[in-house]
Parts: structure tokens; sequence; C-alpha cells
């Protein structure tokens, strides 16, 4: 490990004396040590002259090889060492309205394991799902997949949700006992704020499947919006089947839609800020019944 971890610093930082610097070893030991690596490679892994150090195309496949490798060693020892001491601090999780009571299974295992550990909760809004993971303001978010935006990992739960289209009391649909996807031509459904194409595309598509477009209606920032513009008669929107649980205002009205794939839901946080308590978190989620 210790040989692997030079060889990394010394790719990311070309120069001996900083590798040396930083991992508090000395600049012949850094040299040694790449030389002892490329005799068992068989090949030169830097190319290196008395005013430059860079990686030679072998040093360039080994990095890429190993950086892999060495995160994931990394973060299950420090995984274990934190399950071992016990995850310690607080876990800020954004949830959309009811849906932290979604995940009491996981909850309850967490502060079973990690007593100490405490969890905040933020709400987070629909429209914009991702915006206060992306400034940092919660650590972990729970919403639906996909989400495919870079330096996020997305661990997904067992939870999935059917869909139902949330229509006004007075809309054509609101006698009937379900629709299809084809039938969200015939809508204007509400439109997010900051949320992105794939993500919406699984509530409210922009085409039905035989290619007709589907009109947008009032753009929305907040879940109360969205409520207030569908029992107005102003759109329609999709929502997991869950919501008529929480929000059965007498204005509105859910269809089953026949043709709809079941919403997958995750967990997502921020790679680079990963910390031993949100790995503790997704491991409760895993292991929750």
């Amino acid at each position: 490990m210790r040989e692997i971890e030079i060889f990394l610093t010394l790719a990311e930082e070309l120069h001996f004396s900083r590798t040396a610097e930083r991992l508090g070893i000395s600049p012949g030991r850094v040299s040694q040590a790449v030389k002892k690596q490329e005799r068992v490679i068989g090949g030169p892994l830097f190319d290196r002259t008395t005013r430059s150090v860079r990686l030679s195309p072998l040093g360039e496949e080994l990095y890429r090889a190993l950086k892999r490798g060495h995160g994931q060693i990394t973060q299950g020892i420090e995984a274990a060492r934190a399950t071992a001491r016990g995850a310690t601090g607080t876990l800020t999780l954004g949830t959309m309205g009811p849906y932290a009571l979604q995940m009491k299974a996981t909850l309850d295992l967490f502060q079973a394991r990690h007593p100490d550990a405490r969890v905040r909760h933020r709400e987070i809004q629909p429209a914009s799902p991702l915006d206060l993971l992306t400034s940092g303001d919660v650590d972990v978010v729970y919403v639906w997949l996909p989400v495919d935006e870079p330096g996020l990992t997305v661990v997904p739960t067992a939870h999935t949700s059917a869909l139902l289209l949330m229509v006004s009391a007075g809309h054509p649909f609101a006698e009937r006992e379900s629709v299809c996807l084809e039938d969200f031509g015939d809508c204007a459904v509400v439109e997010g704020g900051s949320i992105s194409a794939s993500m919406e595309e699984v509530l409210n598509p922009r085409h039905t499947p035989s290619g007709r477009p589907v009109r947008r209606g009032p753009r929305v920032t907040t879940w109360q919006e969205a409520l207030s513009a569908v029992a107005s008669g102003q759109a329609t929107a999709a929502v997991p089947a869950e919501v008529p649980d929480f929000y059965a205002w007498p204005e509105l009205v859910f269809l089953p839609i026949r043709d709809a794939p079941p919403c997958r839901w995750a967990l997502v946080w921020r790679t680079a800020a990963e910390t031993p308590l949100i790995r503790a978190f997704a491991d409760a989620s895993t292991g929750a019944p």
C-alpha cells in the first residue's frame, strides 16, 4: 500500500521533493520505490529529465487502474473504522415531504448502530431535487432515479413506487379509473425548475409514446405550488403512489397510469464530500428490511 501511495502521489505531484514532503519521507525513498515498481512492471512509469517529471503512457495506464482500486480500499477501511468506533456527528438528510417516513426502517437501523450520531432533516423540492445537495446544504438526498449528474455517488434502494396522474376534480380525466402515457398528450403538466431532463422525464415526459408533444403548464418551484397548480386546473402532474396518503385534498384526483414503469429511489451524495457517517447511513439503507 505504501508503494502504491508513493506512485499515486508522484503521478499527481510530478515532483519528487513535493511527493516526499507530502508523504513525510525522503526524496531518495520516493526514487527507490519508483525504480522498484518499474522493475516489477517491466517498463518506465515516468519520463524523467533534470527539469521535469511526467507520466509515461504505461504510467498513465497504471495510474488509472490503481487510483480506482486505492480509492475503494481506503473507503472500505474508513467504513470499517467508522463501524468499529461508531459513526458520530450530524448527518443532514434531504427528503421530499412525507418521504422521511418512508425511510423509517433505515433511520431506525442507523440510530441503533450509531447511537452517538444525529440525523437532521431538510425538505427538498421536487422541482429542484438536487439543489441543496450540490450547494452543500445537505449531506445526502433521497430522490427518484435516474440521477446522472457527474460527481455524485448513487446508491439505489429497494423501494419502488407506482406512478399516478394527479389531476383536478374538474379535469376531464377525473371520472376515469386510469390513464395511459399516451393520454399525457391531452394534458398540460407542471414544469420544474432546475430539475434535470432525465429526472423530469420519469414523471412528466416531453412526448407521448407515439411522439405527440406534452404541453407545459405553470413553472413551479415548490411542492405546494405544484399542488395548487393542479388543484386549480392549470396543469396535471405525475406523482409517486405514496402522495395521496399525505395530500388527500378534495380538489385532487389520483389516477393509476397503466403503462408507466415504477419509480425507483436512491440515496445520493457528493462523491468528493463522502464521510464515514454518510457511508454508515448508506450501509443502513441496504441493511434495512
